[in-house]
């Protein structure tokens, strides 16, 4: 008989359950408690019951944990300086979606090499978030691939579901299950219906195909996650951080039954890729909240130990440490600066 399914699969590689993972790797008292009180805190500003701004700030990925964990030191004593009036987690992306091909993150080649050793990636994951959130520093993501939330769930303080996933029935369906506040962002063309849609898709109850903490395959049923906002992200090549698309986003989020939570992301189309521009972006998302936009609550930031970004090369011994392998970022001192400017701004406002 002539062979009818799995034609173009390669193999099937058994690998760990998230129980087994998370029995290897607990989390301990001090990181539950930064989760948990991020979380809060998070919930609170959307509420409007704190009267802080966001900050997500970070590499635009993780390949390097080492760098990572040393960016998460410095950010620490930043966050204790200016957390009266900016309450900032850290991008901790392990998956990286692609509108082709390209490395796809920490989770799926951990190594740069291509080996996809997945399972390695998973441990490196959840290694680096344990000691992050030991800092006391909360970490945000991406959820990408619907089973890695099983992994790493209790360790991530907000996530996002990004620009090519937001018009996803599935990715909606795991964001309506997740136990963090959730960020969609508009699509990379700009469109800005389709994250506020994913918005009220995920703010109700779902069944879909999922795995549970061992690995089954089951039905998950989930009670819906309203704790969720929109993420202006630009499209086209485009900005979409003005007042007026603002004002549309808010008008349209009143009309779909939703209250206008808005956070901009100062890199991608906001910044035309120019990391030194993301300053331009959030001083002028900042010049609007003052002047009373409060949908306004939070911004993103690409930003790590050095500026710009490299290829991989052929000799990993070769990367240059502290420097994004994907999307270019701000280096760590104009982070600071501009953070603690953006808070001096901020001054009398909360």
């Amino acid at each position: 008989m002539k062979q009818l399914a799995d034609i173009n699969v390669l193999s099937f590689t058994p690998i760990i359950t998230p129980r087994q993972l998370k029995t290897e790797l607990p989390i301990p008292p001090e990181s539950a408690e930064t989760v948990a009180h991020a979380r809060q805190v998070v919930h609170d500003i959307l509420e409007s019951n704190d009267h802080r701004i966001i900050g997500i700030v970070g590499p635009c990925s993780i390949h390097d944990t080492e760098a990572a964990l040393d960016y998460a030191q410095r950010l620490q004593k930043l966050r204790e300086d200016i957390s009266d009036r900016i309450f900032l987690l850290m991008r901790t992306y392990f998956e990286k979606p692609r509108t082709t091909v390209g490395w796809k993150g920490l989770l799926s080649d951990p190594f740069l090499d291509g080996s996809h050793d997945v399972p390695a990636g998973l441990r490196k994951a959840r290694e680096l978030l344990l000691k992050i959130t030991a800092l006391g520093v909360p970490t945000a993501t991406e959820l990408l691939d619907p089973i890695v939330p099983q992994y790493i769930d209790d360790l991530v303080s907000w996530a996002s579901i990004g620009a090519r996933t937001s018009e996803s029935q599935t990715h909606r369906e795991m964001a309506s299950g997740l136990s963090m506040p959730i960020g969609f962002k508009n699509s990379t063309d700009g469109n800005l219906q389709i994250a506020i849609d994913a918005m009220v898709s995920s703010c109700h109850p779902h069944h879909f195909l999922g795995i549970d903490s061992d690995g089954t395959t089951c039905v998950v049923a989930t009670r819906g996650n309203c704790a969720s906002h929109i993420i202006l992200r630009g499209g086209r090549g485009r900005p979409n951080y003005d007042p007026v698309t603002v004002t549309d986003t808010e008008e349209r989020m009143r009309k779909a039954g939703l209250e206008p939570r808005i956070m901009v992301d100062c890199s991608h189309a906001n910044c035309g890729k120019r990391p030194v521009l993301q300053g331009h972006v959030l001083q002028d998302v900042i010049a609007q909240r003052l002047e009373g936009t409060k949908s306004l609550f939070g911004f993103m930031m690409e930003s790590n130990l050095k500026a710009g970004s490299q290829k991989i090369p052929a000799d990993i011994k070769a990367l240059e440490y502290g420097v994004s392998i994907t999307d270019p970022c701000l280096d760590w001192d104009n982070t600071e600066k501009l953070l603690r400017k953006t808070y001096e701004r901020l001054a009398g406002s909360v």
